[in-house]
Parts: C-alpha cells; sequence; structure tokens
C-alpha cells in the first residue's frame, strides 16, 4: 500500500530545503512537499495545505522554529514535528521535546530522516507491525 503523507519543509535556506526534498524524493516518492521560507509564511502555507509533518530550522528570521513549532503543536496536537539546527544548545533540544517534537542535527542526513519518518509506504507509527 502506498502511504501518501504531506510534509511542510521550513527553512530560510533555499539549499537546506533542496537537501531535504532529494532525501524525501528518493526515499518517499509518493509524499506531497510544499516549502516555506519562515514561520509566518509556513503558518499561511498551512491553512491551504493539511500537513501531517512538518520539518522545520530552528534558526529564521523573524520568530524561530521553537515558536513555530509551538503554533503547529496548538493547531493539531497530533501532527510530527521535527526541530532542525546545527545548534545543539540544551534549551533548545529540550525546548523541542517540550513541545513533543523531535531533534535533528542539521546538516540533516538520509538515514536520520528516514528514521525519524519511518519506513517508506508504512503509516507512521505502524513500523514495528
Amino acid at each position: 500500500m502506498k502511504v501518501v503523507m504531506n510534509v511542510l519543509i521550513v527553512d530560510d535556506s533555499k539549499l537546506a530545503r533542496m537537501a531535504l526534498v532529494k532525501i524525501l524524493a528518493k526515499n518517499y516518492p509518493t509524499w506531497v512537499r510544499k516549502e516555506a521560507g519562515n514561520a509566518d509564511e509556513a503558518l499561511q502555507l498551512a491553512s491551504e495545505f493539511a500537513a501531517d509533518i512538518v520539518l522545520m530550522d530552528y534558526n529564521m528570521p523573524g520568530r524561530d522554529g521553537l515558536a513555530l513549532a509551538a503554533d503547529f503543536r496548538a493547531q493539531d496536537p497530533s501532527m510530527r514535528l521535527a526541530l532542525i539546527s546545527a545548534n545543539q544548545q540544551h534549551e533548545i533540544v529540550e525546548g523541542a521535546k517540550a513541545l513533543g517534537a523531535s531533534f535533528l542535527t542539521k546538516p540533516v542526513n538520509g538515514p536520520d530522516l528516514v528514521a525519524f519518518l519511518g519506513k517508506p509506504d508504512t503509516p507512521i507509527g505502524q513500523d514495528d507491525q
């Protein structure tokens, strides 16, 4: 069974978004991907695009990834969230955990992203069944 998920990628770096898109396209070719360059753009896009998963940078102009994660968590408590940053300060990692978001170190590699997302074509949360 082909599983289709909607993934929103939020990063002010076009290069970082392209790297994530490349990993997603290789491992999850049927998944729908949308991109935003900042938190405000992401929230606007989210009003039109029902994201199942949001991959977001921590350090962006305007509001940071933790603030954006809090907004998404308030909108949909079941949404899968991952905060991505090269900055591994304790308060950032713990802030992500407090919001129920995973923390991925930037630059994200394929195996780490697949470990977060699960096996291709398997509904999230059903990898072990």
